[in-house]
Order: structure tokens, then C-alpha cells, then sequence
């Protein structure tokens, strides 16, 4: 025999906080930059399609001063070419007053290009290093034009631009693995492309720690796996002078999220 159902079930208690969160959670909550008004910013703008100008014009001055397919083939020229194409994007943005690009765009930018004028500083144009470029001839006047706004104009340029002109303590140390990808696979390829080349095709190692040939297998594997190390030592030092860049949060800031009058006064 079971017992009767009662007509009327008592109401349950509610438990204190329970009632508050699933009324917030059925707010939707918007980014500020979707209410707030839009401010243009036009002295960014400007600054930033100067160096787009600038880092466009180290890469026509690399490719009409040699062969195009040489030119190509240099890390800087291809880091030049993005360059331009994201300080164009972010001008535009500026000056539009649209949302900016994600930060870890930016700063893999900013990496690529500072990247490839430590490259070129510390190695390639040091004479003391055996793997030096600067024993190669008089360079003419527009290569060595587009030598210094690739190798040292425009990183600089992009490195002040993001310490002063961006939102810091965005970046995340997990990107740092994403940036390093795009370097070891050029890297990996070139020397791969080395290999499949003839003897005596031009340009056939674009970087004289490449050379198979000249240094062997081990060797340039080796040569790789430090830069590789190095890229990646880098992208985490960008990321954590992200973080230690005045007014850099860990956290998205309350006041970047907005929500109705309705959910304000829940705690």
C-alpha cells in the first residue's frame, strides 16, 4: 500500500546565490566595444601607414635589386610582405575607428620582423661569425636601402608600435608554440628545397647556415634547432613584456563587459 499523494508539494526552499547566477547567465552579456561609441585615431593611422610604406618599399627595392625568385626565398622579404599587409589592415582600422586586429596577430608580426633583424645583425652582417654575408661584394645603393628599412627601420617601428600604440596583457603563452611554427617550417623547407636543387643552382641556400653542402646534415640540423629554440625564446619574452608593460591586466578588465540594468545589482 502506498502512500497518498498530497494535492499541494510544499515550495522548496531556494538556496541563497542559485537564483542570482541563473538570472545573470540568462542576461547576455556584449563586449564594451559593441555599445561603447567608436573614436577614431588618426596619428596611429598615419604612423602606422608609414611603416606599411615603408616595409612595401624594402620589399620592391629587394626584388628589383636581384633575382625576384632570390628575393623571395630571404626570410626577411617574406616577413616584410606580411608587414605590410597587417600595418595596412590596423591604418585602416585606426583610422576607421574599427575594432583592432587580435593581438596575437600583432605580435606575431612584431616577432617575425624583430626576429629577422636580430637574425640579420647578430649573424649575417657580423664578420667575426663564419656564417656572415657581408663578405659577399659592395652591395648597390637600393639593396642596401632595402637592407636597413627590412633589417632595421622597420623592426624597430613595429616594436615601438606595440609597446606604446597597442593594449597590453592581451598575449598568452600558449601562442608562443603557434608563432615558432611559421619560422621552423621555413626553415625545414628551405633546406629541403636546397637539397632537390641541382649543384650550382643560384641562390641555392639563401643563408650560409643552410648549406648542406658546405656544413652537412648534422650541422645545419643543428643550426635549425637553435634558431628554432631561439624564435621560441623570443616569442615568450614578447609575452611576458606583455605583461610587464604599464597597465598590462592578466585578466580582462570588469569594465570591459557591460550588462543590463536587470543583472547589475546581482551579486
Amino acid at each position: 500500500m502506498t502512500a497518498p499523494i498530497p494535492a499541494e508539494i510544499p515550495d522548496i526552499p531556494r538556496v541563497p546565490g542559485i537564483a542570482a547566477k541563473a538570472a545573470a547567465a540568462a542576461v547576455p552579456v556584449v563586449p564594451a566595444y559593441a555599445v561603447l561609441p567608436r573614436v577614431r585615431r588618426p596619428v596611429v593611422a598615419l604612423f602606422r601607414l608609414l611603416v606599411a610604406l615603408a616595409a612595401a618599399t624594402g620589399v620592391v627595392l629587394g626584388l628589383l635589386s636581384g633575382s625576384p625568385v632570390r628575393a623571395l626565398s630571404h626570410f626577411t622579404v617574406l616577413s616584410g610582405i606580411l608587414t605590410t599587409a597587417v600595418f595596412a589592415v590596423t591604418a585602416r582600422r585606426a583610422w576607421t575607428a574599427r575594432h583592432p586586429l587580435r593581438p596575437s596577430v600583432t605580435a606575431g608580426t612584431v616577432l617575425y620582423a624583430v626576429g629577422a633583424g636580430l637574425a640579420h645583425h647578430l649573424i649575417l652582417a657580423d664578420d667575426t661569425i663564419p656564417f656572415s654575408l657581408s663578405g659577399g661584394g659592395t652591395p648597390t645603393v637600393w639593396h642596401a636601402v632595402a637592407d636597413h628599412l627590412l633589417h632595421t627601420a622597420v623592426p624597430a617601428a613595429v616594436a615601438l608600435d606595440w609597446l606604446l600604440l597597442t593594449r597590453p596583457g592581451a598575449l598568452r603563452l600558449h601562442s608562443a608554440a603557434t608563432w615558432t611554427i611559421l619560422p621552423v617550417a621555413y626553415l625545414a623547407t628551405t633546406v629541403i628545397r636546397g637539397v632537390l636543387l641541382p649543384p650550382g643552382t643560384p641562390a641555392r641556400y639563401p643563408y650560409p647556415f643552410l648549406d648542406v653542402t658546405r656544413h652537412g646534415f648534422v650541422e645545419v640540423l643543428g643550426n635549425v634547432a637553435i634558431l628554432g629554440v631561439a624564435c621560441y625564446g623570443l616569442a615568450v619574452l614578447l609575452v611576458a613584456l606583455d605583461h610587464l608593460r604599464p597597465g598590462s591586466r592578466r585578466h580582462r578588465p570588469p569594465e570591459n563587459r557591460i550588462s543590463s540594468p536587470a543583472t547589475s545589482g546581482l551579486k
